[in-house]
């Protein structure tokens, strides 16, 4: 069975060097904001070229975090808006909602699975606050009609950077294209943890200072709190395993754009849809290859007992949650994000993929 993510074997590449990172970490005795986050915020913050990097548990907390940090600095209140893509995983629109915000859905462009810009300035009103995009599938989403928007009606760019650390938009990361942006160090994202982490950056040190206080109880000084914040410390034993991995980051998105580009290159088969294949693929870092086809279920099953491993990312779109009915969106209201829904497969994609694996997903898909 060709797997679709081997986290087993990605790991293994760098074993030595990670068990001697922990061992580090076991025999300090120190096991929270330590040296470790400190080295780890520092080398993203240099990666990214960002001012600030606040390491945080996960990339909800992130996301969360950020909306937080702009209500306390004032400049978001409860029930203002926040337009989001239609088409994405949960976490990001319950970043808004826990935050007492109105999410505001806008249609993917089919061929990028991405939030669809042009549509974006329709959705605009007097309470809308911010854009928050999300870089889906390691695909970058940015314009400069995107920045120009923004500046227009006085909003901010939030990234949700989860997918796409190490993808770039005219030579500048993503991540640092934004206001502020949210990052997870899932295991299974292409900067992986042993365990949940994630972080925030931003190149506003107001906002860093907040949401470096909120993350830590809302706390600045032991025992004396200045906001009800949270708990959400990135852990040294996480820190210390980015620390590793973070040096890899670059070479292991190349060797996923290689994957990606012979899939572009040599799929061939008619009933699948391929992702849009920019010329420049340096932008991008295909955290995830999504294609689409009518026959979704059947061309899995076919995948499977060709024994090809694939995941649906993601089969019911948050709109059609039922976490969200009380917000009355209706079947029908999002058309395209649930199209997407119902034909997109993932293909096996990551860096300890051989040649010959990605040559049999090839043979496989086009014999379909």
């Amino acid at each position: 069975m060709i797997k679709f993510l081997d986290l087993q074997q990605i790991n293994a590449v760098r074993k030595a060097e990670l068990m001697q990172a922990i061992e580090k970490v076991f025999d300090s005795g120190w096991y929270l904001l330590g040296n470790q986050n400190t080295e780890f915020e520092t080398k993203l913050s240099q990666y990214l070229e960002s001012t600030n990097v606040i390491g945080v548990a996960n990339g909800l907390d992130a996301l969360r975090l950020i909306l937080r940090g702009y209500k306390e600095l004032g400049f978001i209140s409860d029930g203002d808006e926040v337009i989001v893509p239609a088409n994405t995983y949960i976490a990001t629109l319950l970043a808004i909602t826990d935050n007492g915000l109105t999410p505001v859905l806008v249609e993917p462009n089919l061929n990028t699975f991405n939030i669809d810009i042009a549509k974006v300035e329709e959705k605009i009103t007097s309470r809308t606050k911010a854009i928050m995009i999300v870089h889906l599938y390691g695909r970058v989403i940015y314009s400069t009609a995107l920045s120009d928007l923004a500046k227009k009606y006085n909003l901010k760019i939030i990234e949700d950077n989860a997918q796409s650390i190490g993808a770039a938009w005219n030579g500048k990361k993503t991540g640092n294209l934004g206001d502020a942006s949210g990052f997870s160090f899932y295991p299974g994202k292409n900067l992986g943890a042993l365990g949940d982490a994630g972080a925030v950056s931003t190149n506003d040190d107001k906002l860093a200072e907040v949401v470096r206080c909120l993350a830590n109880y809302g706390s600045k000084k032991k025992y004396e709190n200045q906001f009800q914040g949270l708990n959400s410390r990135l852990d040294e034993l996480q820190a210390a395993v980015l620390n590793i991995k973070i040096a890899y980051i670059d070479s292991d998105n190349s060797l996923r754009r290689a994957i990606a580009n012979s899939y572009n290159n040599y799929i061939s088969n008619s009933k699948i849809h391929l992702p849009e294949h920019p010329l420049d693929v340096m932008n991008h870092v295909w955290h995830l290859y999504v294609v689409r086809t009518n026959d979704r279920d059947k061309f899995q099953r076919y995948l499977s007992d060709n024994g090809i491993q694939t995941l649906i990312h993601y089969p019911i779109p948050p709109h059609l949650q039922e976490a969200y009915k009380a917000l009355k969106f209706n079947k029908g209201d999002f058309p395209l994000s649930e199209e997407i829904a119902t034909t997109c497969l993932s293909l096996p994609i990551s860096p300890v993929m051989t040649t010959d694996e990605v040559d049999r997903v090839i043979s496989v898909v086009n014999k379909y």
